[in-house]
């Protein structure tokens, strides 16, 4: 039987963040589904492309892949990795719909910049579309702010960028 909460009381949830490889089943399950959810709501007249993320490019020290779960079940992923110059750029943050609207972005988003700046990274980029409304409102609440496009991603409409320290 579900445990029920007190009136006025929420139930403590357990959230770890898991490092992983990014061609592991479980992360490569969850980019299949960000993939498959981009491709069904890109923007009318737009067409989403594929890009599959380079392994090598998420490993330590050159950047990390995280699996985030709540209560033992993984519900999104994100990554960061080194562009080199003490620049490191956010790859990839998802959450299942199931998740959306309870912080775990938010803390997938810390728990990321604090690894990131453990690698020494002193500003973070990232690119997103704005057809992702929830994630430029996370993005500027964050402290990123919209900057000039730093690659080609031609699923990109905004460019973000955090100085760390």
């Amino acid at each position: 039987m579900p445990a029920v909460a007190p009136i006025g009381r929420t139930l403590a949830v357990m959230r770890r963040f898991v490092s992983t490889r990014v061609d592991d089943a479980v992360a490569a399950a969850l980019l299949e589904e960000y993939v498959a959810y981009r491709i069904a709501t890109f923007p009318v007249g737009s067409v989403y492309r594929v890009s599959t993320p380079d392994p090598s490019a998420f490993l330590a020290p050159a950047g990390v892949f995280l699996v985030a779960e709540v209560d033992g079940v993984p519900v999104g992923c994100g990554g960061v990795r080194d562009l080199g110059g003490g620049r490191w750029e956010v790859k990839h943050l998802w959450l299942r719909a199931s998740a959306r609207g309870g912080g775990h972005g938010r803390a997938l988003l810390t728990e990321l910049e604090r690894l990131a700046a453990a690698g020494g990274a002193a500003e973070l980029v990232l690119d997103t579309n704005d057809s992702l409304t929830a994630a430029g409102v996370l993005y500027r609440s964050s402290g990123f702010e919209p900057i000039a496009a730093y690659n080609d991603n031609p699923n990109a409409t905004t460019w973000f960028a955090k100085r760390l320290r």
